[in-house]
């Protein structure tokens, strides 16, 4: 095989070339090149019939070269494939097939990747992109020159026909060619007797090897030998190849190695720190407060499903139990969803954020069936809360969630309200409204979608829980009948038809019909469908605890027992609540040539 790569050695002097004087009746066959160069095989340039192991060589592609002379002194070593210079030729004529791996705007190329026919200039008469047709899928299909895989190469030339057709090694020739020409005569190429026939290639700034493989050539179709696949040579590998799939190597052990030493540092931090801290930068502002992951793992039994308790709108929450002085408390602990709708960084700062708030009945729900004087202590507890909230604390804070499911209750049944992941804080005297709408159906006030929250949806909230407490049943029963599906309506038309007091739970025994009624009452006055007519939590304390006494109203007042669509049907303003669950001198001559050719990567 011959190594068509070159490397200058002198000015003038050629790319490297093989070339072969052609004699009458000429045809001959290279299965492999060894030992081939003599007489017949001209090898000019550093042209050579093996490369040294290692060696490189550049060039811009290479070309199969028909010419009437061996006097190539004019033509560039770098570049015009060793055999024309910008001009064309000057001293030789020549016939060349090129397969061309780099783009020369200059030359009009089509692209960096063609086969061109070039009659006594670089610049290609025509050629095409390489490619071949397929009979078996009866379309063309791309190739690359530089794929690293060997090509076939036939050049058949009858007439003036001149055909150029490339393939993989081992397909069959195809019908079509790639490249044809019914212009090209030899006669006034070739203006002599004699004829060489050969292959060439230039130097360059773009590094390629290029390999003759084997070579079958003959003057007439019927004498063409089939080269034998078989003998061919291997391509050899070239030094930066092996160095290459060396690096490619090395970096593969390392990796596997990096990988397998990246799992067992993982492992064996896993297993010394599995209640590690992670802090994040955002909490540095909020200094101490907060419970390492290690002591509420161990409260909650790592957070076992059998002291699950429910789950709200940021995660699920648990039963524990946590050390306090000499004795164990118990405690609602909520594991906050990563991926909750509401952020995990907002609900965990919003939360911290009211650590200066201090007062007996803010702490995480929930009633059962107990007696009248407990449930009145119990609203009276949330109530103060919802006060101290809105009046009393260093800043405004508007909860935006009050319902029976975030309150909860202590050892000794007094009510603490809980659950802040929905709530605003606001400075005094600014506006302390809010633009989103949240909240739990029954519990919205009308004006959530048009103002905002305020202190006064918390009213209406809390309006809503005491009706809840009261009549032991939810703001909204879609099982009920359409009377009594709504509970604020409802109780309004229990007290329209002066029953107000058929609307309690059915299960209150001992209690106090004037004070039911009261908080019925309350609970509908706070519920009112217009904001100004609501009255604050410190009112609504004062008449709970009997220091003041409600105002004059009638079931039929403005706003009493008024419900709106935001109240009647599902929106999705709804945030979740806690739920447990191939020659001649003659124009009639022809000749045919099939080569084996490689070309590697760049």
């Amino acid at each position: 095989m011959c190594d068509l790569g070159y490397k200058q050695a002198k000015q003038y002097v050629i790319g490297d070339a093989n070339f072969i004087p052609l004699k009458q009746g000429t045809s001959f066959v290279f299965n492999n090149f060894v030992g081939q160069a003599g007489n017949d095989l001209h090898i000019d340039g550093s042209a050579r019939i093996l490369p040294k192991d290692g060696g490189e060589t550049s060039g811009h592609g290479m070309a199969f070269v028909v010419s009437d002379s061996l006097d190539f002194k004019g033509a560039e070593p770098t570049r015009f494939f060793g055999i024309f210079n910008s001009n064309g030729s000057m001293s030789t004529r020549v016939l060349a097939i090129e397969l061309d791996i780099s783009l020369a705007p200059e030359l009009d190329d089509i692209s960096d990747n063609h086969v061109g026919i070039d009659v006594n200039s670089a610049v290609s008469l025509k050629s095409e992109n390489a490619s071949y047709y397929s009979d078996k899928e009866g379309k063309k299909i791309d190739m690359k020159l530089l794929s690293g895989d060997p090509i076939q190469v036939w050049v058949d030339y009858e007439g003036k026909t001149l055909n150029v057709t490339i393939a993989p090694l081992k397909n069959k020739k195809p019908s079509r060619p790639l490249v044809s020409s019914t212009t090209i005569n030899l006669t006034g190429i070739l203006q002599s007797r004699r004829m060489f026939v050969g292959f060439s290639g230039a130097t360059g700034s773009i590094k390629s090897y290029q390999y003759v493989l084997g070579w079958s050539f003959s003057k007439t179709m019927a004498s063409l030998q089939s080269i034998d696949f078989s003998k061919l040579p291997k391509v050899p590998q070239t030094g930066s190849k092996k160095k290459s799939m060396s690096l490619v190597l090395d970096a593969l052990l390392g990796l596997i190695a990096f990988l397998v030493l990246g799992l067992l540092i993982a492992a064996y931090l896993y297993r010394r720190n599995m209640y590690s801290e992670v802090r994040e930068e955002w909490e540095k502002e909020f200094g101490p407060l907060r419970y390492s992951y290690k002591s509420l793992y161990k409260a909650t039994k790592g957070f076992s499903r059998n002291e699950f308790l429910g789950r709200g709108g940021f995660g699920e929450v648990f039963k524990g139990t946590l050390p306090r002085s000499r004795e164990m408390r118990e405690v609602a602990v909520k594991r906050v969803s990563h991926d909750g709708e509401q952020g995990m960084k907002q609900f965990v700062a919003e939360i911290v954020s009211m650590r200066s708030l201090k007062h007996r009945s803010l702490v995480p729900l929930l009633g059962s069936p107990l007696p009248w004087w407990r449930r009145l202590a119990i609203l009276q507890d949330i109530a103060s809360a919802l006060s101290y909230l809105h009046t009393e604390a260093d800043q405004v804070v508007i909860h935006r969630d009050i319902k029976a499911s975030n309150v909860m209750l202590d050892a000794e049944f007094n009510g603490r309200l809980g659950d802040f992941g929905m709530s605003k804080l606001y400075d005094r005297g600014s506006d302390p409204t809010t633009t989103a709408a949240v909240g739990t159906l029954g519990y919205m006030a009308p004006e959530l979608t048009t103002m905002g929250a305020s202190t006064a949806t918390d009213v209406y909230a809390f309006g809503v829980f005491l009706l809840e407490v009261v009549c032991g049943r939810r703001p909204i029963e879609p099982s009920l009948s359409a009377a009594k599906r709504y509970l604020v309506k409802w109780v309004c038309d229990c007290w329209k038809r002066s029953s107000l007091i058929d609307a309690k739970d059915p299960r209150l025994t001992e209690f106090s019909s004037q004070e039911v009624e009261k908080v019925l009452k309350l609970g509908l006055l706070c519920a009112n469908l217009t904001s100004d007519g609501r009255p604050t939590m410190e009112q609504v304390v004062q008449y709970l605890n009997g220091n003041l006494a409600l105002p004059e109203f009638w079931p039929s007042s403005p706003g009493i027992g008024v419900l709106t669509p935001m109240a009647l049907s599902p929106a999705p303003l709804v945030i979740p609540s806690l739920s447990l669950s191939s020659s001649s001198s003659n124009n009639s001559s022809m000749f045919i040539t099939h080569s084996v050719l490689y070309g590697t990567g760049r």
